[in-house]
């Protein structure tokens, strides 16, 4: 076969399969956290030796809705919590039907980080992100081998391409100052030394914390039938060094730091107070947890893409070809 014959099929092939993948539900906004081999901080995080990808803002009501939707007709695995429909702090997403054709839909602003969530509930939704983020796609391999898993320490597989974040890749996307491999860190998530404002909006230095009022209201009395969250980007003026939103502030995100037998969580929320912002603040929860002031973001680790895979198959066999031709 020619060459160009060869490169053509290989051409055909791979458009062939690119149009009969089904596109994913949902897509991540993702931004590149590099200065690969950086220091680590004086607290010993920090430091990751390769490139990643992190999630820009937290997981939204809105994906986590199209999530449940996909994967919770029957909700086997718990994955909807009925406080986020009932506490109108953070609500929310309501379900409706009986278990076998649950159906879930947002209340509000789907832009705003979803809450009620477990470490195994991010688990999930990373397992459900690596397999294609389709309609039934598996909650239960992936970035995870859960198999029905509801409690314990279950730790990353090798080769994910979705999942929590590293506490490592989590503080560096945080506090790193990027520029180089030693460049420093913040102490706030927000590019500063100094301790934010709450006021929303396009300012520098704020986030959505109790800096003795909560941000949304600007007052000190919590209203239950308000809502405290804001939506993923709004202090526009805030974000981190790598372009992220919200690691301070909005809610608190679970990582993949094991720690005796509970799971890290990083960064402040809604109702909590300034010193949850600090780098020097590392948060531990039960992996059963689900709280209003808990969610979590993702993390990717780039692979090829198909398109480069093809190319190096074909570099492969021309290669292969021409040593055989010269033997």
């Amino acid at each position: 076969m020619k060459r160009s014959h060869l490169v053509a099929a290989f051409w055909a092939a791979f458009t062939l399969t690119s149009s009969l993948q089904a596109q994913p539900l949902v897509t991540i906004d993702t931004v590149t956290v590099g200065d690969v081999g950086n220091a680590a901080d004086t607290t010993g995080y920090g430091a990751v030796g390769y490139e990643f990808n992190i999630g820009k803002y937290e997981v939204t009501i809105g994906q986590y809705t199209t999530f449940l939707n996909a994967v919770a007709a029957t909700d086997t695995y718990s994955l909807y919590n009925p406080s986020m429909a009932t506490n109108l702090n953070i609500a929310g997403i309501t379900q409706a039907g009986s278990s076998g054709s649950f159906s879930y839909s947002a209340l509000g602003s789907g832009n705003r980080p979803i809450t009620y969530v477990s470490w195994f509930d991010g688990a999930r939704f990373a397992n459900w992100m690596n397999n294609g983020a389709t309609n039934g796609a598996s909650t239960e391999t992936g970035a995870y081998t859960l198999d029905g898993a509801m409690s314990g320490i279950i730790t990353v597989n090798s080769g994910a391409t979705w999942s929590l974040p590293s506490e490592d890749q989590w503080y560096k996307a945080a506090y790193y100052k990027s520029g180089g491999t030693n460049a420093g860190y913040w102490d706030y998530p927000t590019q500063s030394d100094t301790a934010p404002g709450n006021i929303v909006g396009g300012a520098t230095n704020q986030a959505n914390y109790n800096n003795g009022v909560y941000s949304v209201t600007q007052s000190n009395t919590l209203d239950s039938t308000l809502n405290y969250l804001t939506d993923a980007g709004s202090f526009s003026g805030s974000a981190g060094a790598y372009d992220t939103f919200d690691q301070g502030g909005n809610v608190s995100e679970w990582n993949d730091a094991v720690i005796d037998s509970s799971r890290g969580v990083r960064g402040s929320a809604w109702y909590y107070l300034e010193d949850f912002l600090q780098s020097s603040s590392r948060g531990v929860n039960s992996p059963t947890n689900e709280s209003s002031r808990v969610g979590f973001r993702v993390a990717s680790v780039p692979e090829p893409s198909t398109y480069a895979l093809v190319l190096m198959a074909v570099a492969g066999w021309l290669l292969w070809r021409r040593r055989k031709v010269n033997l």
